[in-house]
C-alpha cells in the first residue's frame, strides 16, 4: 500500500497557506520577545541532542534517512521552541506552518527550504536543508525496506511490556502501515479502557461522516418584526473572544458584523438572546462538572474556560451559553449597541441572518484535539458525526454515530463500545486491533481526507501531550508521535513510528490496572522508542 504524500496533501494548500498568513505577522513579533528565551530552550535541549548522537555514532549503519531526518526535525524544532506554540498546525512535512517563516525572520540565522523563503536577495542567510517528511515510512521507496519480522519483535517486545508498572491487564498490537499486515499481538482482540485514545476513533468518525473541510457556523440572526437578536451557536468550542483569534473564529468579529447591520437598520437597542438548540440531551458529562471538560453546549466561547488558558484542564463557567452571550453583549455595547441581558430563546425559520463567522476546517480542529487532547472539541466532534449522519446530538447520539460510521469504513468493532467522544468515561471499551486499524486507515491513499490523523499526533519530547515526556529517554524524541491516554489505574499510547530501516509502524499499547502512572507512562514511552530503534530481523 503505497500513500502519495504530495498529493494527498495538494488539496489541502490553499487551507495551510491560509493560516501561515494569518499566523505569521503574530509569530514574527513573538519571536522579538522571546529571544532570550529561545536561547534559554536551546541550551535545554543541547544535552539530548548530544545523548542521541552518542547513541548513533557507535551504529553508522543505522544512520538512515530517518534518523537523519529525526536529528533534522530536532535541530529546527530547539531553534523555533520559544515561538512554536504561536505556529498554526503540523504541516505534512513535520514542522509547524510558520517555523520556517519565523527562522527566515532572524537576521543571520538562516531558515528551512520548505518550498524556500520569499527573500531570495543576495544578502538572504542560506536556507538550512529541509528535513524530510516524519511520514517517510508511507512512499512508495521505502516498501522495498524489509519490515520487522514477529519473532524479532516478540522478543522485543514481550520483555518491555512484561514491565510490572503496566499493572495486571496489558494489550499491544503493532503494524506495518504499508501493508496492513500485523507483525505482533498481545491480546490484540481484547477490550480495554482506552481513555484518551478513544479520540483517535472519534476524529476518523468525525472526518469520514462530516468532510476535512467542514466548517462549524456560528450566528447572529434578527426576529422580522422585532427588535431580538439572537446568537445561534452551531456547536464550535473553538470560538473565541480573545482580540488575536490566531485564525479561529472570531466572537469579535461577530460582533463587528452584527453592530454593522444593526446600525444599517437605524437600531442601537436590542432584546439580546441565545440559541443552543442545536444539542440535545444533558450538558454534563457523566463523570460531572470537571476542569477537564466544560459543559457541552452548543453555545460556548473559548471552551468556557475561566482564564486565558488553551488546552489543560482549568476551572469552567457552569453555564457555557450564557458565558458566551454576556460577551457577545460586552462587545456589542463597546460598538454603541445596547441591549438587555441575555436570555435563552430559540431563532425561528424566519430570521434574518445579521453576520456569521466559521470555524477553521475539521482538519484544523481534529489536529488541535489530537495535540492537545482537547475534551470540548472531541465531544463537539462527537455531536458534529450525530448531525452529519442525522442522530440526536447528545452523548448517546454521538456515541452510536461514531460506532456506526467506524463500521462503515469496515473497521474492527468486535468488542468496542462507546460512551463518549473523548475517552472520559470508564465504560468506554477499544481494542489494540481496533486502534491501530484506525490508524492505517489514516494512511490509506484512499482516504486522504483522514490524514489530520497522522499529522495532529503528538510528538514525543515537543508537541501537545507528548511535550514533557521522553526527557530521560532520547531515543524515542521526534520519532514517536502518539495520542496518550490516561485514568486512573489506566495508561495508553498509540501511534506511529518510523522504525531505524525507514517502515512506518502504527501501534497501540493499553495497560489497566496501573498504581503508579508516571511509571506506567515511562513503560509505554520506552516501549514505543524500541520500535523506534528496531530493526528487528
Amino acid at each position: 500500500m503505497v500513500v502519495p504524500e504530495l498529493r494527498a496533501w495538494r488539496a489541502a494548500r490553499p487551507h495551510v497557506v491560509r493560516i501561515k498568513r494569518t499566523v505569521q505577522p503574530h509569530v514574527t513579533r513573538v519571536a522579538q520577545a522571546v529571544q532570550p528565551r529561545v536561547t534559554k530552550a536551546a541550551q535545554s535541549v543541547r544535552p539530548h541532542v548530544v545523548r542521541a548522537a552518542r547513541a548513533v555514532r557507535p551504529r553508522p549503519v543505522k544512520v538512515t534517512t530517518p534518523r537523519l531526518t529525526a536529528v533534522a526535525a530536532t535541530a529546527g524544532l530547539a531553534l523555533a521552541a520559544g515561538a512554536v506554540a504561536f505556529a498554526g498546525p503540523w504541516d505534512s512535512s513535520g514542522q509547524r506552518t510558520a517555523e520556517r517563516d519565523w527562522a527566515a525572520s532572524r537576521e543571520g540565522e538562516g531558515g528551512a527550504d520548505h518550498g524556500r523563503s520569499s527573500d531570495t536577495s543576495p544578502t538572504a542567510p542560506k536556507p538550512a536543508p529541509s528535513a524530510a517528511s516524519v511520514l517517510t515510512g508511507l512512499g512508495g521507496s521505502t516498501v522495498s525496506v524489509p519490515a520487522p519480522t514477529q519473532k524479532a519483535l516478540t522478543s522485543t517486545l514481550d520483555r518491555l511490556l512484561g514491565d510490572p508498572a503496566l499493572g495486571g491487564r496489558r494489550t499491544a498490537v503493532v503494524v506495518d502501515v504499508a501493508t496492513g499486515k500485523r507483525l505482533y499481538g498481545k491480546g490484540a482482540d481484547d477490550a480495554q479502557t482506552p481513555a484518551s485514545t478513544t479520540k483517535i476513533a472519534t476524529a476518523v468518525a468525525a472526518l469520514s461522516a462530516a468532510g476535512a473541510d467542514h466548517r462549524i457556523e456560528t450566528r447572529a440572526v434578527l426576529e422580522p418584526g422585532t427588535k431580538e437578536v439572537v446568537l445561534v451557536g452551531g456547536g464550535d468550542p473553538t470560538l473565541t473572544a480573545r482580540k488575536e483569534a490566531a485564525g479561529w473564529a472570531s466572537l469579535r468579529t461577530l460582533a463587528d458584523g452584527t453592530a454593522t447591520a444593526l446600525k444599517a437598520r437605524h437600531l442601537n437597542q436590542v432584546t439580546l438572546s441565545y440559541d443552543t438548540s442545536l444539542y440535545t440531551g444533558p450538558a454534563l458529562h457523566p463523570i460531572g462538572a470537571n476542569p477537564n471538560l466544560a459543559p457541552v453546549s452548543a453555545l460556548m466561547v473559548d471552551e468556557a474556560r475561566t482564564d486565558d488558558s488553551a488546552s489543560g484542564p482549568v476551572a469552567r463557567a457552569a453555564d457555557p451559553a450564557a458565558d458566551a452571550a454576556v460577551k457577545f453583549a460586552g462587545l456589542l455595547e463597546a460598538k454603541g449597541i445596547k441591549t438587555t441581558t441575555p436570555g435563552p430563546s430559540r431563532a425561528t425559520n424566519r430570521s434574518q441572518s445579521l453576520a456569521s463567522v466559521s470555524s477553521p476546517p475539521l482538519s484544523a480542529l481534529i489536529e488541535r484535539m489530537l495535540t492537545n487532547s482537547d475534551n470540548d472539541i472531541a465531544e463537539a466532534m462527537a455531536r458534529q458525526v450525530a448531525l452529519a449522519t442525522g442522530r440526536a446530538a447528545d452523548f448517546d447520539g454521538g456515541a452510536a454515530a461514531i460506532d456506526a460510521e467506524l463500521k462503515k469504513l469496515g473497521l474492527p468493532l468486535s468488542g468496542a463500545h462507546f460512551t463518549d467522544g473523548s475517552g472520559l468515561n470508564r465504560d468506554d471499551r477499544l481494542t489494540a486491533d481496533l486502534l491501530t486499524a484506525l490508524l492505517v486507515k489514516a494512511g490509506d491513499p484512499a482516504h486522504p481526507e483522514l490524514r489530520p490523523i497522522l499529522t495532529g499526533l503528538p510528538v514525543a519530547g515537543f508537541t501537545g501531550t507528548l511535550s514533557d515526556r521522553y526527557a530521560d529517554d532520547a531515543s524515542g524524541t521526534g520519532l514517536v508521535r502518539a495520542k496518550t491516554g490516561t485514568l486512573t489505574g489506566v495508561n495508553t499510547l498509540a501511534g506511529t513510528v518510523v522504525d531505524a530501516d525507514g517502515r512506518l509502524l502504527a501501534f497501540a499499547f493499553l495497560a489497566s490496572d496501573t498504581t503508579d502512572p508516571s511509571a506506567a507512562q515511562s513503560a509505554l514511552d520506552r516501549t514505543a522508542s524500541a520500535l523506534a530503534g528496531c530493526g528487528c530481523r
